[in-house]
């Protein structure tokens, strides 16, 4: 069936960077944007980036933008997400989403990410 799993988070000090990656399988990966969302402790899961099935188009939070960029390989059926600067307010629980216009959606079990100050 449909799995998807996100790898690359960990500790990492305020004003670092870290890559996260998830691979997709079991779908057709160019049939779906790709989406990264958060959840911090105590709080609601909130959108971070998001990239069309083409690559061609990207979304971000205002939380993100200057700082996140995401991307993919369809090639890999891998999208990434990459993080500079980061600010002890990134630390949450972050998951990859799947989604082909407004069909299910398909989720990652999750990486945790915690910025130092």
């Amino acid at each position: 069936q449909v799995q998807l799993v996100e790898t690359g988070g960990g500790l990492v000090q305020a004003g670092g960077a870290l890559r996260l990656s998830c691979v997709a399988s079991g779908l057709p990966f160019s049939n779906y944007a790709m989406g990264w969302f958060r959840q911090a402790p105590g709080k609601e899961r909130e959108f971070v980036a998001a990239i069309s099935r083409t690559g061609h188009n990207t979304y971000y939070a205002d939380s993100a933008k200057g700082r996140f960029t995401v991307s993919r390989d369809n090639a890999k059926n891998t999208a990434f997400l990459q993080m500079n600067m980061l600010k002890s307010e990134d630390t949450a629980v972050y998951y990859c989403n799947a989604r082909a216009g407004h069909s299910n959606d398909y989720w990652g079990q999750g990486t945790q990410v915690t910025v130092s100050s």
